[in-house]
């Protein structure tokens, strides 16, 4: 029996699969007939590029698709232009029908991925913004903190200086007070 199945590709923990028409007897990584499609999992949406017209074949043939395979070529439409293909519509039709399918969704594929950049984008706007708030709240809190400073060893001068002009005074009061007394001796 003919199976339309995944057959992994991809490095370790990073899985890639491609679509291939196969033997079921064959392992899952063995030997096939022909690749009619990639998938990709890991991308943010999942990539899948089935070649819808070789599927069709296939199917139209009497290859049957695995649970996960059929999941997907549902998700494409493809099990419904297959109906529709045995039902009797144009193959070329449908065809044309997948291709406007393919570009209206690599189309909202795009969309996608440009918000999702605008909102990253917008992400690092926000944290660059903060970034430069938080600066320049620290720079004015080192300011205050030397004007404090600043005032503390004023308030320290002065203080000395009016400690100093008062021991002046007192050792003048203290000269006058010996000379008056002097004199009155």
């Amino acid at each position: 029996m003919v199976k339309i199945r995944l057959r992994r590709t991809g490095a370790k923990k990073k899985p890639n699969y491609r679509v291939v028409v196969t033997e079921s007897s064959t392992p899952r990584d063995g030997r096939f007939i022909e690749i009619v499609g990639h998938y990709n999992p890991r991308t943010e949406p999942s990539t899948l590029e089935i070649h819808e017209d070789r599927v069709l074949y296939w199917l139209s043939v009497g290859a049957q698709p695995t649970d996960p395979v059929k999941k997907l070529l549902k998700n494409l439409g493809t099990l419904d232009r297959f109906a529709r293909l045995k039902a009797g519509e144009d193959l070329e039709k449908l065809l044309l029908e997948a291709e406007t399918a393919r570009e209206k969704n690599a189309a909202a594929v795009q969309t996608k991925v440009e918000k999702t950049a605008k909102k990253s984008k917008a992400k690092e706007d926000v944290t660059a913004q903060a970034e430069a708030e938080a600066v320049e709240v620290e720079a004015s809190v080192e300011e205050e903190t030397a004007i404090e400073a600043v005032e503390e060893e004023e308030a320290l001068v002065e203080e000395e200086t009016a400690t100093e002009a008062a021991a002046e005074i007192e050792e003048e009061a203290k000269a006058d007070s010996e000379e008056t007394s002097e004199e009155e001796a």
